[in-house]
């Protein structure tokens, strides 16, 4: 999945009781709802490993 701002690849980021994506180019993070609409299939499988995701 390709970041809104600047087009690099938006890597899972995962912390303490959140999940984000984060941009490998200008590190702009993301909560899963701002983008969930536009989730590809491979964004998708990394994020189905985590058994909940909590919304901030």
């Amino acid at each position: 999945m390709k970041c809104r701002e600047c087009g690099h690849q938006l890597d899972v980021l995962r912390r303490c009781r959140q999940v984000r994506l984060q941009c490998s180019g200008c590190q702009k993070e993301y909560q899963i709802h701002e983008v969930a609409a536009d989730l590809d299939p491979e964004t998708e499988a990394k994020l189905e490993r985590f058994v909940c995701i909590i919304y901030d």
